[in-house]
């Protein structure tokens, strides 16, 4: 018999195992990452088929933004009367269907509505993947499940992305989006057949219960650090080509290897935020976003030297991610029995911090110079620490109801 339980202190038997559904949400949080972030890499060959210029070209990101911010509360809510694993079913059945509409679209306006048809999944799969990942585990080990979950995330930009930049640049960008509804399908089968029929509540959603949740100062100042913290990473992340290119001295086609060290990273920082948050949550969220802050002002005025960016850069993974678990499960603690809509929301706030640091850092390009994305990013991040602290002043680091 193989050991695969475990002895907490008082001596009982813990199950270690991954349960199989949280595989399955893993693997949707990797198709959704994977639909995300490699659209970037064919954008060129989709602007050439479709006669249209960047700023076009642009939308087909910026409209998925747009639509993950807008699908985290309004599906959610749509779908509050269903138990929450048919609601991640049907949110998987949008997924393939958007990308199976962007495969075969036929021109620019099509493409656009199969990008945002694909996104308004996004946040509410997040939001109700994240609530099901924790009631799939036992207490102690709930923010390691999100984390595992959003692992997929970050396996997409560590692995998916290149591979399916290669796929689109083989055999054409319409082969990508066939390949990732294929991925859809296969996380339909995997949420089918190996999650609970009752984890995360079997109960219709209680609306009125569930927006009491955004009454509680602690959600929402756990929200605005999202904002600031994680946006303040992820849209340093999104114009990081102009530092590495202009200030770093890498070429072009360095890029990729240089955004894989990145999503190593990401995948790092995850893991060990899950373990931390576990054992230690707001102290290692505060400590990350410190450690976050450091990072991105160092990597702005180091930038001239391309062995201090590439190992800035890898951290900024590290601790741009590993806050993600904590923060996830900083909204669901502080948002007992109204956890859908609260977890939705941080997706959105996830979004939203991107949009606007991205928008902030493209706007001092011209003026600050290639570095200004990465002290915005640094900005925000000790933005997010000093909300955090103010958190951490007004309240419990964990209800006690």
């Amino acid at each position: 018999m193989s050991a695969v339980t475990s002895r907490t202190r008082t001596g009982r038997a813990r199950d270690s195992r991954i349960p199989p559904g949280l595989l399955a949400l893993a693997l949707g949080g990797f198709g959704i990452g994977l639909t995300e972030f490699v659209v970037a890499g064919l954008l060129p060959d989709i602007g050439d088929q479709f006669g249209i210029g960047e700023t076009a070209s642009g939308w087909i990101i910026s409209a998925y933004a747009l639509a993950v911010a807008v699908g985290a509360f309004a599906v959610t809510i749509a779908t509050a009367q269903m138990p929450r694993k048919p609601v991640l079913v049907l949110l998987i059945v949008l997924f393939i269907l958007g990308n199976a509409i962007c495969a075969l679209a036929p021109d620019y306006a099509v493409l656009l509505l199969g990008r945002v048809v694909a996104a308004l999944c996004h946040g509410a799969f997040f939001g109700t993947g994240a609530v099901v990942a924790a009631a799939l585990v036992t207490p102690e080990r709930r923010a390691r499940a999100i984390g595992l979950m959003f692992a997929g995330l970050t396996i997409a930009n560590v692995v998916g992305v290149p591979v399916g930049t290669l796929v689109g640049e083989r055999y054409g960008w319409r082969a990508t989006f066939a390949a990732i509804a294929v991925i859809g399908v296969l996380v339909l089968a995997g949420i089918a057949l190996m999650v609970p029929v009752g984890a995360g509540g079997a109960q219709p959603l209680d609306l009125a219960d569930e927006a009491r949740a955004l009454r509680s100062p602690q959600v929402w100042l756990s929200l605005a650090v999202t904002v600031f913290g994680f946006g303040g990473m992820f849209g340093a992340f999104s114009l990081i080509s102009y530092p590495l290119t202009r200030l770093s001295g890498y070429r072009d086609d360095a890029l990729p290897w240089l955004l894989v060290l990145f999503g190593v990273g990401l995948v790092i920082g995850n893991v060990a935020g899950g373990v931390t948050a576990d054992r230690a949550r707001d102290s290692g969220l505060l400590v990350g976003l410190l450690a976050l802050t450091v990072v991105m002002a160092l990597f702005a005025v180091t930038a001239a030297n391309s062995a201090f960016a590439a190992v800035l850069l890898f951290l900024m993974g590290v601790f741009g991610f590993g806050i993600t678990p904590g923060i996830q499960a900083r909204v669901l603690d502080h948002a007992p029995g109204a956890a859908t809509l609260a977890s939705s929301a941080n997706i959105a706030a996830f979004n939203v911090g991107n949009a606007l640091a991205a928008w902030l850092g493209g706007a001092t390009l011209a003026r600050g110079g290639a570095a200004s994305p990465l002290v915005v990013g640094a900005i925000m991040a000790a933005v997010a620490t000093g909300l955090l602290a103010l958190a951490r002043s007004i309240g419990p680091q964990r209800p006690t109801s």
